[in-house]
Order: structure tokens, then sequence, then C-alpha cells
């Protein structure tokens, strides 16, 4: 009998429980709006997150991985499927409800001067997060805005600055700073570095595993970077045109990877020494349109093991090591 991850039970120390989900955006023409097809962002992605851990959610541009993440966030409505935080349904939330949810989950976005008001100072800003969730006010919120400041490497005269006064490094720790302000469980880092310098980026990456271990912090890290993902990443979900390719723990991943699409991507990676040349073996040609993906397993376009079966049928995801799940009919493991 072939395993498959909705056969397996939640493991117990799941903070975040995603299954069957579902993110369609219509496409509609017409002066009614009349809808003439849909744009399958994500389209059946189940997975879980462990509570304390780091799961690196990567793929290409447009595989569907920021809007997984912010679907799960209910910052962009789901179309079916079910997402679990420490056991309560996200998507049945009422208002208040969601209210809390806001505290306990968190998102850090890849472009923060986009997610600031360019016409309030930093320091505002911070002080408007904790006005919003009743945290503190007055004294008691000036005080919290400079200790977030200096937690994040910077200092509390910076919260007079507004946001056009930073770099894009600066920025990227004020976005830290405000997600933590709400003391969170849980943050969705949506591609939090991939707008920085290569030596910026490791400052970021440091900062954020020093706040996970202070804080006992569980993270989503969404990246199209494999390279920073195996940095980070407890374990790592490989997206590919709105479904998971793989799952498995990273070292393991890495080390042996069971779907053609890992292999490709892994192989990509650039190795920091002149005396070894950059590989060629990349996927072929460009994603196929989620408007139309292709019948089978959606890989199988640009997929050199492809046969008649890849055409006819969809993979499921299924055990192919202890921890490992693979969507593929030839597995390389």
């Amino acid at each position: 009998m072939t395993l498959t991850v909705d056969d397996m039970a939640v493991p117990d120390g799941a903070l975040l429980d995603v299954r069957g989900l579902r993110t369609h955006f219509p496409i509609r023409r017409g002066l009614l709006g009349r809808q003439v097809g849909a744009v399958r962002a994500v389209d059946g992605v189940t997975f879980h997150v462990l509570r304390g851990e780091t799961l690196g959610l990567v793929g290409e541009s447009g595989s569907g991985k920021t809007t997984a993440g912010r679907t799960i966030l209910r910052l962009i409505p789901p179309t079916a499927g079910s997402a679990r935080f420490a056991g309560e349904d996200v998507f049945a939330m009422d208002a208040r409800a969601l209210r809390g949810l806001r505290r306990r989950a968190q998102i850090i976005f890849q472009d923060p001067y986009g997610s600031l008001d360019p016409r309030m100072t930093i320091g505002s800003a911070l002080r408007e997060v904790l006005t919003v969730h009743r945290l503190a006010s007055g004294a008691a919120a000036l005080a919290r805005v400079a200790e977030l400041l200096e937690l994040v490497g910077l200092s509390a005269v910076h919260a007079r600055r507004y946001p056009h006064e930073f770099s894009g490094g600066q920025r990227q720790r004020i976005g830290i700073a405000r997600a933590l302000a709400v003391e969170p469980e849980f943050i969705v880092c949506d591609e939090p570095v991939s707008a920085l310098d290569v030596s910026i980026r490791a400052q970021i990456l440091n900062l954020l595993e020093e706040m996970k271990a202070r804080f006992g912090l569980t993270l989503l890290f969404i990246a199209h970077d494999l390279a920073v993902v195996k940095a980070v990443s407890d374990r790592v979900a490989v997206m590919y045109l709105g479904r998971l390719c793989e799952v498995g723990p990273s070292e393991q991943l890495f080390a042996r990877p069971a779907h053609p699409y890992t292999a490709l991507l892994i192989e990509a990676i650039p190795v920091p020494d002149p005396d070894i040349r950059p590989t060629e073996t990349v996927p072929v040609g460009e994603p196929p349109s989620p408007i139309a993906p292709p019948s089978g397993c959606r890989f199988r376009t640009r997929c050199p093991r492809a046969d008649q079966r890849c055409s006819d049928e969809i993979p499921e995801l299924r055990a192919v090591a202890p921890g490992q799940f693979v969507a593929c009919h030839h597995p390389l493991i």
C-alpha cells in the first residue's frame, strides 16, 4: 500500500497543519464580469510545520509559494482546503478569532518599504501595532518601540526617521521588529532577503536565526534561492506550479533528492569556487501557465524522465524515505 501524506496522522508537535489547500483567482471578461477561467495559484497543497522548526517553502517564481503563505494567514481568501493553527480552523475564524490569530501569527514581507506608510515615522508605525493589539500605550509604548529597535540591531533614535531614510537591510530589520512587536509564535517569512545584497542577506538571516532561538519561534521560510533555504531550514517543501513536488528533512533532501525538479534546482545552486563550472542541467524552458496547467504531472513538460504515465496520471506525494515524500512516478530514489 502506498503511504501518502493524507494517510499520515498529524504529528503531536505540529503548530500548523495545511490540508488540500487551493487558492484560485478567477479570470473575468466582458461588461458583466463573466468568469472564463481561473489562475490555479495553489492547487491542492498539504504540509505541516512543527513547533520550533523552520520549514522552507521553495520554488521558481510563479510556483504559488507566496500565495500559499498569505492564504494560510487569511490575507488571501482560500478556494478550498483547510489550515489549522494550534488545532484551530483558520478558515472558519470569525473577526474576533482572526484578531487573535494576528497576534500569534505574523508575516515579514519581501519589500518592507512597500508595507510601511511613508508618511509615518518608524516609531509611529511600531506604536500603531502596539495600540491596535492593545499591548502598550503612552510611555510604555515608547519604551517598547526603543526595545524592539535595539533588539533588531537599530537604535532608539531611529524611531524619529521615515522609511525612505533607511537602507534595504535596515528596512528589513524594521519589518522584523514589527513582526516581533506582538510576540508571535509563528512567522511567515515571505522572501525576506531576496531583494538584499549578499552581504546584507547573511546579516538578516543571522538575525532571524537569533530571534527564532531567543523567542522559540516557528517559521515558514518562503524563497526561490535554495542556498538560502538550505542554510536556515530544518525541513524543505519544494513547490512547482501550485503543487508540492517533494517534502523532507533539509539535510536528507539536499543529499538525496527524490524528484527530478528538486535535483535540477540543487545542481543549479552556484558554488563559490572559480575552478568549478556552473551546471547546465536546469529545467528546460519556462513553466507552463497556471491558467491551463499540463495534465498529469505538472513538471512533465520540462522533465527528462517523463513518459505517457506522467501525462495520464497525477502523482501523489508518497513516502520514499523516513520523513521524505515525493510526487513523482519515476523518483530518483
